[in-house]
C-alpha cells in the first residue's frame, strides 16, 4: 500500500511514528533520461541517527537519487519508503512536509533576497494584519543561527556573500525545517578546513537528535571522518555498502571506478621556459592590494590561501572581468591592458571559473554551444562564416578525450553531472589552445577518477609550455601538482615556496599570517 504525502506528513505530525529498521529506504530504483539509464535497480538504506554517504564517480546516479528522495524526480519503476510506508514524493514540498531536506551542490539561494527572507520563504511569520512580520523573522533566524554558530547577518542580502557563507545558508535553511532526513550534496566543496570543523560539529549534534544524513562527497578524508557507512553507485548500478570502519580508501577507490587509480597526481618534470606572464603591484582596491608574481612557460603555480584570501579576485582581475585600479600586467615581456575577458582570449588566456553554474555554463544550452563558445570567434571561422562541422569534429574529439559521460553534444549541459559539466568548461578552454591557463577549483566536485584525469590533462598542456595557474582550496591537489605555491592572505601575498620545500603546515602558517 502506498501512503500519500500528505498522509504520512500527518502522522509524522502527530508523533505517531511507524516501526521501522530504516529510517528512509530505496528498493529496485530505475530512472531513465532521453539516451541515459541514470539508475538501473538501485537501493538505498538510511538508518536513523546515522550518517550514510553515498560514493561513487560523476554520472554514477548518486544526485539522481538524492533527487528522488527530495521529490524533484520521479522514478520510473521502484519503490521509497518512509519509516517503513510506501510513499509517492510528487515535489520538493511533498519532501519538505514529510521531513526529508536536500541541501544541492550547486546552490539554490535567491541573491537578491536577505538571508532571513532566503531561509523561511513561504514560511514568513506574520503579524495581525497578515503582512510578513520582519522583526520576527530576524529573530528566528538569529537565533537559527545561533543555534547552529553562524556568523552572519541576517539582513545581508545573499549576493554579498562568499560562496562558503551561501553554503552555511543551505544548510541553516534545512535544518529549519526540523528535518527527520536531512541529504547533503558535496556540502564542503566551498568551505575551509574551519568551516568543515565547524559542519562536522553540526553533524553530528543532528545525529545525536536522531537525525538521518544522507552525505555525498567525493572526500576520502570527510567519509572516515564524518560517515558510519557507505553505499557505492558505479555506472547507474548499486555496488555495495559496508561500515566506514571495515575498508580502506583504495578499497573505496576499486569499488567507485573499477580499477586502480595509481597516479592521482601525474606532475612531470618539464622544462620550464620564460616568464610568460608577469604581474607588478596588483590591487582591485576592495579584494586584494599589492599582488604581484611571474609565471613562466611550463610552470604551474599554486595559488593557496583560506576562503576570503582574494585568490579568486585576483584570477578575475588578470583576465579582465573585474577591473585593477593600480599595477601592471605584462605578457610576453610586454605590457597590456586586459579590459574585458574578450581581451584576454585575443591574448591566448583561459579562466575557468569557480563557480561553474553562475559563472561558467550556460545551462539552457547544449553541450556542443557551451564547448564553442571561447572559439567562435576566430579559430573556426572563414570569410565571415562558422565552419559548423570542423567546430562539431573538435568538440566530439575533446569530448571524448575529457570523457564527457553524455549521449551526444546536443544533450543541454544542466542534465549533466556537475563533474562532466566541469569537463566541458575545462574542454572549452582547451580549444583555444591558450598559452595561460588559469583554473580556479578545477576538480571541485569531481570524482576521484576524473580528478586524475584532469591531473593528467593539466601537466600534458604544462609539458607543451602552456603556464597555468592553479587556485584549490585542496592542499593535497596544491602539494602535488605544483612547481610553487603562491600563498595568500586577506588580500595580499604572504609567501612563495617552491616545490621541494612545500608542506601542509608551511602552507598554513602563510595562509594563516
Amino acid at each position: 500500500m502506498v501512503v500519500s504525502p500528505s498522509t504520512m506528513a500527518a502522522v509524522r505530525a502527530s508523533g505517531a511514528v511507524p516501526n521501522a529498521e530504516f529510517l528512509l529506504s530505496a528498493e529496485g530504483v530505475r530512472k531513465e533520461f532521453p539516451g541515459v539509464v541514470a539508475l538501473d535497480d538501485v537501493q538505498f538504506r538510511l538508518r536513523r541517527g546515522t550518517v550514510h554517504a553515498l560514493m561513487g564517480e560523476n554520472g554514477a546516479g548518486k544526485s539522481t537519487l538524492m533527487k528522488i528522495l527530495a521529490g524533484i524526480y520521479t522514478p520510473d519503476r521502484g519503490q521509497v519508503c518512509l519509516k517503513g510506508v510506501e510513499i509517492q514524493l510528487g515535489s520538493p514540498l511533498d519532501a519538505l512536509e514529510n521531513g526529508i531536506a536536500m541541501i544541492h551542490q550547486e546552490l539554490n539561494l535567491m541573491p537578491y533576497m536577505t538571508v532571513a527572507e532566503n531561509i523561511w520563504i513561504r514560511r514568513e511569520p506574520k503579524n495581525r494584519f497578515g503582512f510578513v512580520d520582519h522583526g520576527a523573522m530576524r529573530q528566528m533566524t538569529e537565533e537559527l543561527l545561533n543555534r547552529l554558530n553562524i556568523a552572519i547577518d541576517p539582513e545581508i542580502q545573499i549576493r554579498e556573500l562568499s560562496v562558503a557563507s551561501r553554503q552555511m545558508v543551505e544548510i541553516a535553511k534545512a535544518v529549519s525545517y526540523k528535518s527527520d532526513v536531512l541529504i547533503m550534496d558535496e556540502p564542503t566543496s566551498a568551505l575551509t578546513e574551519r568551516e568543515v570543523a565547524h559542519l562536522f560539529r553540526i553533524i553530528r549534534d543532528l545525529k545525536a537528535q536522531g537525525i538521518g544524513i544522507v552525505y555525498i562527497t567525493h572526500k576520502m578524508n570527510e567519509l572516515f571522518e564524518i560517515a558510519d557507512e557507505f553505499s557505492v553507485f558505479r555506472d547507474g548500478k548499486y555496488i555495495g555498502t559496508h561500515a566506514s570502519t571495515d575498508v580502506t580508501r583504495d578499497d573505496i577507490i576499486r569499488m567507485m571506478v573499477g580499477r586502480e587509480i595509481t597516479q592521482m597526481f601525474p606532475k612531470e618534470e618539464v622544462p620550464i621556459g620564460n616568464v610568460v606572464l608577469s604581474v607588478k603591484d596588483l590591487s582591485d582596491g576592495r579584494f586584494f592590494r599589492e599582488v604581484s608574481f611571474d609565471v613562466r612557460a611550463g610552470e604551474i603555480l599554486g595559488v593557496a590561501g583560506l576562503v576570503g584570501s582574494g585568490r579568486s579576485n585576483v584570477a578575475e582581475t588578470i583576465f579582465g572581468v573585474t577591473p585593477a585600479k593600480t599595477g601592471t600586467i605584462e605578457l610576453f615581456g610586454e605590457r597590456v591592458d586586459i579590459t574585458s575577458p574578450t581581451v584576454a582570449i585575443k591574448h591566448r588566456m583561459a579562466f575557468l571559473t569557480e563557480d561553474r553554474k553562475d559563472t561558467g555554463c550556460l545551462l539552457v544550452l547544449n553541450i556542443l554551444e557551451n564547448m564553442q563558445i571561447a572559439v567562435l570567434q576566430d579559430k573556426f571561422v572563414k570569410g565571415g562564416f562558422v565552419q559548423e562541422s570542423k567546430i562539431e569534429e573538435a568538440c566530439e574529439t575533446m569530448a571524448r578525450q575529457l570523457r564527457v559521460k553524455t549521449p551526444n553534444l546536443f544533450e543541454r549541459i544542466e542534465n549533466l553531472s556537475g563533474g562532466n559539466q566541469q569537463k566541458a568548461l575545462i574542454g572549452r578552454w582547451m580549444l583555444t589552445n591558450p598559452k595561460i591557463l588559469i583554473l580556479d577549483e578545477p576538480t571541485r566536485g569531481i570524482d576521484v577518477g576524473a580528478k586524475a584525469e584532469i591531473h593528467r590533462l593539466v601537466t600534458e598542456m604544462a609539458r607543451n609550455g602552456v603556464a597555468v595557474i592553479m587556485i584549490s582550496s585542496e592542499m593535497p591537489e596544491v602539494l602535488g601538482m605544483s612547481d610553487r605555491i603562491m600563498v595568500m592572505h586577506e588580500g595580499r601575498v604572504t609567501g612563495f615556496l617552491n616545490r621541494d620545500e612545500a608542506t601542509q603546515i608551511k602552507v598554513m602558517e602563510l595562509a594563516a599570517q
